[in-house]
């Protein structure tokens, strides 16, 4: 097959790798006679001028950025309707592989590989452009250990429009700031946000942050606190782990201001590994541990005449002395010793039943009513067997609520003097204002007065069905469930959107429908016809049905005698028993094969 030349300069050789946006291929730079990587955009987005014009700019822009830890663009062009963008070729493997295969790294080697993200992104940061993607996949590291940073496809810098196109969220959501899932601008601090999240994977081999969809992950960066790497992997110091805690912070502004104080803080731990903690004023501060009063007399410093690089060692207490009071120390004494004589005067009468037998006298006994009345809690002592008992206890039993309308529980709850405490919830099968739950189970005895929770429902939730038109069948998918909706995925040809992404959907983008509504994505299995029912039929048959087939051309017969068809006396004279694509493989009939396809029959030969 010939190989694609783009301005008869870059020779494109094989597909490396594909994302949502692009392809890349290596190819060769025939002019500088160099290995290079090529990326050029699905053709789908040709015909968008906002997704022409941001892959231009960010190119541009990405091109300004020189440093040995990112990938350099070499150029930016267009040969007729296939735009490209030039860039290093790094033979490496991908930070993500890595991960999977090794993960936990050691110490030294998460630290070092995670400082050299970090030196390229500050590059890129003080070119005025935010990264918005890191993550392990876009980290490509070459056998002797470089880190190279690439794919600035998502970056915004001060070139950037800023457009952005409907229905694509830029980042990935493993690695997704709290900002950004909020909707706000990424800044630098994002960038180290999403670094964190890379070195606690290589430091753990696991993410701080899993769901069950992209939403519940999104949710978790904005409002969950983070397992501490050291409760899953011990032999991170103390020191690193208060770093990736504090590159992890919610608040952009608690995180190290931008990734060059960041590579200066692992720099620095790097340094000093070997202490078990790293005292460093730009980190948090440890929790402050209980400690002797401190001496009263001046304190002193060091032999050396400063701050020691390691926290002082607290003075083990010794007896503490009250200090002494004037005056007041005897009445204290005094009254202190009244009070606690009081007390146990208390106790003691409550024990031997002085207490009830006044209150016996006072009250007359009597016991109150109500729903259900308890047992009484005290039994006649043997010294006085006419002891009347303590009031009984007036309890209610708590309904069956289920299948009651929302009116109706409140009544019934009223009615037997018990607090209704109504919530209410979206669900799938309850009917609207029907009871889905209740907090406290059917028959249990509650004192009147006493709150019943329940629940009831709002019916399905009414949500807006995404477009998801032209992405990645795969991503789509995603999206869609993420967002609450069933997926079905239907595969079928098209000239003109690229194999693998939604041609269409339904229910159509932007209607409200109940969640859990089945969506059908079209995917495009690329510009492909259907093989004919050809095989079997005759010779002059199988020609005419195939020359009635748009797409498909016989342009060769190759007639099989005894000596080269297997089960020869298996077939009839001149029946079709094989067909193949010329220079590929062979096919069968019903086979999806590409548009143009030249094709080849074989024939069983009759015998002379």
């Amino acid at each position: 097959m010939q190989k694609k030349i783009l301005d008869n300069r870059y020779e494109l050789e094989r597909k490396i790798g594909e994302g949502g946006m692009a392809r890349i291929y290596v190819g060769l730079d025939r002019r500088l006679n160099r290995r290079v990587a090529i990326k050029i955009p699905h053709s789908h987005f040709l015909n968008e001028p906002d997704f022409l014009s941001r892959f231009r700019h960010e190119a541009q822009a990405a091109a300004m950025l020189a440093h040995p830890n990112i990938v350099d663009i070499f150029d930016v062009g267009q040969d007729g309707d296939v735009h490209y963008i030039v860039m290093e070729y790094v033979d490496g493997t991908d930070l993500k592989s890595i991960i999977n295969r090794e993960a936990p790294l050691t110490i030294d080697r998460a630290v070092n590989l995670a400082e050299q993200i970090a030196r390229g992104l500050h590059a890129a940061h003080r070119a005025g452009m935010v990264h918005r993607d890191v993550k392990p996949q876009n980290v490509i590291v070459t056998p002797d250990g470089r880190a190279h940073v690439t794919d600035f496809g998502v970056a915004k810098s001060h070139l950037s429009t800023a457009m952005t196109e409907t229905g694509i969220a830029f980042g990935t959501v493993d690695y997704l700031s709290p900002e950004q899932a909020q909707g706000r601008p990424a800044t630098p601090r994002s960038d180290v946000y999403a670094l964190g999240i890379l070195l606690y994977e290589l430091l753990t081999g696991r993410l701080p942050f899993k769901g069950e969809n992209a939403v519940a992950v999104a949710m978790k960066h904005v409002n969950e606190a983070p397992t501490p790497p050291r409760h899953l992997n011990p032999s991170i110091p103390l020191g690193l782990e208060a770093l990736v805690l504090r590159a992890l912070e919610k608040d952009p502004s608690r995180r190290p201001q931008d990734a060059a104080e960041f590579a200066r803080l692992l720099n620095d731990y790097d340094q000093l590994a070997s202490q078990a903690t790293v005292v460093n004023q730009a980190m948090p501060r440890p929790i402050p541990q209980p400690r002797a009063p401190a001496p009263s007399g001046p304190i002193r410093p060091s032999a050396g005449g400063g701050a020691t690089g390691r926290m002082p060692i607290a003075p083990r207490p010794g007896p503490a002395r009250a200090p002494r009071q004037e005056g007041l120390g005897c009445g204290v004494f005094l009254v202190g010793m009244f009070i606690l004589a009081s007390v146990l005067a208390v106790v003691f009468a409550f024990s031997t039943g002085l207490f009830g037998d006044l209150f016996a006298g006072i009250g007359g006994g009597g016991t109150g009513g109500g729903v259900t009345p308890t047992q009484p809690t005290a039994s006649p002592t043997p010294d006085d067997p006419t002891h009347t008992p303590e009031p009984t206890r007036v309890t209610v039993s708590v309904p069956e609520l289920s299948g009651m309308s929302g009116q109706v529980a409140e009544t019934t709850l009223r009615q037997l003097q018990l607090r209704p405490v109504r919530l209410e919830a979206h669900d799938q099968q309850v009917a609207i204002n029907q009871v889905i739950s209740q907090a406290v189970a059917p028959g249990t005895a509650l004192e009147p007065g006493s709150n019943v929770t329940y629940t009831v429902s709002l019916g399905p939730r009414v949500i807006e069905v995404l477009d998801v038109g032209r992405l990645q069948a795969e991503l789509a998918e995603q999206r869609l469930r993420g967002a609450g909706f069933a997926v079905e995925v239907v595969n079928e040809p098209s000239g003109s959107v690229d194999r693998g992404f939604v041609i269409r959907q339904q229910p159509s983008p932007g209607l409200r429908v109940s969640e859990g509504q089945l969506v059908t994505i079209f995917v495009s299995m690329g510009d492909v016809v259907r093989f004919p029912e050809v095989i079997g039929l005759q010779r002059d048959q199988a020609e005419q049905v195939l020359e009635r087939t748009p797409g498909l051309t016989l342009v060769y017969v190759d007639l099989q005698g005894r000596d080269r068809l297997i089960d020869y006396d298996r077939f009839r004279d001149n029946e079709v028993v094989s067909a193949q694509i010329e220079n590929g493989p062979a096919v069968l009939n019903g086979d999806w094969i590409a548009r143009g396809s030249r094709i080849i029959f074989g024939i069983k030969a009759p015998e002379q």
